[in-house]
């Protein structure tokens, strides 16, 4: 039987309708994030656009997401898709004015959503002035001391200063010519050459961010995505690492540039301006850190409110991997009393509509559905990634000429496929660019694919069977069932080898989520009142059959 529309009837009276007003409001948001560039196109220059999301705010309030969080729109060169910032205070001039992100803050809020932008703070542009100074002003300037600037081993200096490695590949470190045409003095960049790590031991770095944070917050911003959190304070001294294996985001390697117990006094700094600010403006953490306790010590009541769980969304679709993550996730945040958070996708991963069983799109598919209603079904905040609601998969063949990845042109590091991630949404339409721009035919920066017709807005509004009303559905039940939402922890239920069964209560009732992942259908007996299914489920003589990579919501 099919269940989407069985939420009113189960749950008809809306539970946190006034989550906007509640101080609490981050605890168990649905938080949407927004890739600006590829969102939606107001003006048909192929590249979306700050008015293109405010457009684009009554669908995200229809859908049921809490917040929207945008990804960087700032002047920005754009060598690593807006990571790479100029002026921190400027909107570039392809995503709109400052007026337009003051229009869709206003216009957020009218809708009841709130908003998150990004912060920026390990890394600038090579075009932002205070770099472009330093490189002026020479070696011993007092600008220069802003960033890392070294000179080099050897003989003439031509050697890096350490071993560090770019997380885009090659060394971390690039030569520059200085004003009098020598080779002269090499600086960090832990990511593109065209982002120069800050020196946060430099006052005038930290009187900056918080000046920074203070001209979004008075903008009325709810709060900011902490880009590359972990990596803010660098060892003292810059030791070596002492070996050559290209570094990832994400290890349980202990390294002398990320995680470093120096940024929490940073994040306490931090939290006393968040705090002096009315309406509960928070700060999430993009911190890849060794092990979930490390990122649960980035959330101790005086730093910030939330750490993005990369170690739940890097789990392999297996149940005792799932429940070993989820327990360990929800036991670390609960010692520091902070949320769990839960992710599938971002802007930097392959989406997981296709990561959760690569070459096989039918099964990933299903697999996707069944991780969202797990992912929902569990305690603390979600985080969606655009696109995802449409069941979109990754673009996995984009003509080299068309990509702009950092990563891709290095030759090492990062694989250099976030481009397939980051391929603008289909609104409406049946040919390319799908709604997205406003002109037929239009352009858009990356290339959509043909087979996106059938997977836009437009296509899947209406269809009880589309992905876009499964979690249209999902998201009203979330938001209306009182077992769902915050909470620190799950009660974990008998069930067969390989299934995944356990019951969340409150005093107005109670819910059991059910996963399937053991590659058969699985006959167990009916937990209660079918609410929700991520496909068919049927049930007879008091059992259900759970079909393969299916997840079912029941209350009781």
């Amino acid at each position: 039987m099919t269940s989407q529309h069985l939420a009113d009837a189960v749950c008809p009276s809306p539970r946190r309708s006034d989550r906007a007003q509640r101080s609490d409001w981050w605890r168990d948001a649905v938080i949407y994030q927004v890739y600006p560039r590829s969102f939606a196109d107001s003006d048909g220059d192929g590249t979306g656009d700050l008015p293109g999301v405010r457009s684009r705010l009554p669908y995200l309030k229809a859908l049921g997401v809490d917040a929207v969080w945008l990804s960087p729109f700032y002047a920005s060169p754009q060598a690593d898709g807006g990571y790479d910032v100029a002026d921190y205070r400027a909107v570039d001039p392809a995503f709109g004015t400052l007026a337009d992100a003051d229009d869709l803050v206003r216009e957020a809020h009218a809708l009841g959503l709130r908003v998150i932008v990004d912060v920026v703070p390990n890394h600038c542009s090579d075009q932002h002035e205070w770099f472009r100074r330093a490189l002026r002003e020479g070696p011993g300037s007092a600008t220069r001391q802003r960033f890392h600037f070294r000179p080099g081993k050897g003989a003439d200096g031509q050697l890096p200063p350490n071993d560090w490695e770019s997380i885009f590949g090659g060394p971390a470190w690039t030569r520059v010519t200085e004003p009098d045409g020598s080779p002269g003095e090499w600086y960090l960049h832990l990511f593109a050459p065209q982002q120069p790590d800050f020196n946060w031991e430099h006052p005038a770095v930290r009187e900056e961010f918080r000046s920074i944070l203070r001209f979004w917050l008075d903008l009325g911003v709810d709060g900011f995505r902490v880009d590359v959190a972990h990596g803010l304070v660098k060892a003292p001294g810059l030791p070596d690492i002492g070996h050559t294996e290209q570094v990832k985001l994400l290890g349980n390697q202990v390294l002398p540039f990320f995680d470093q117990d120096g940024v929490h006094e940073i994040y306490r700094d931090w939290r006393r301006i968040l705090d002096g600010y009315p309406g509960e403006r928070i700060a999430v953490a993009e911190a890849w850190t060794p092990t979930v306790r490390r990122s649960a010590l980035y959330l101790r009541p005086d730093e910030l409110h939330q750490a993005f769980n990369f170690t739940y969304l890097t789990a392999g679709w297996d149940a005792e991997e799932l429940r070993r993550v989820i327990e360990d996730s929800l036991a670390a945040m609960g010692a520091v009393g902070a949320p769990a958070t839960w992710v599938l996708s971002n802007h930097d991963v392959v989406r997981h509509t296709t990561r959760l069983a690569m070459g096989d799109p039918a099964r990933g598919l299903c697999r996707a559905r069944a991780a969202t209603l797990l992912m929902l079904a569990l305690p603390g905040s979600a985080y969606l990634y655009q696109g995802e609601e449409l069941g979109l998969p990754e673009v996995t063949e984009l003509p080299d000429e068309v990509r702009q990845d950092p990563a891709f042109f290095r030759g090492s590091g990062q694989d250099g496929t976030r481009d397939g991630c980051r391929v603008p949404i289909p609104w409406s339409g049946s040919a390319p660019p799908y709604g997205f721009g406003p002109l037929p035919g239009g352009p858009s920066w990356l290339p959509q694919p043909e087979s996106w017709a059938k997977l836009s807005v437009e296509a899947q509004t209406g269809d009880p069977g589309s992905t876009l009303e499964f979690y249209r559905s999902a998201l009203a039940v979330r938001a209306r069932h009182p077992a769902l939402g915050a909470g620190d922890g799950v009660s974990w239920l008998d069930a067969p080898g390989g299934v995944l069964a356990f019951r969340r209560d409150s005093d107005q009732g109670g819910l059991v989520c059910t996963v399937n992942l053991t590659g058969r259908p699985v006959s167990m007996p009916v937990p209660g009142q079918l609410l929700l299914a991520s496909a068919d489920v049927r049930a007879a003589g008091g059992r259900v059959a759970l079909p393969d990579d299916t997840a079912a919501w029941w209350g009781v």
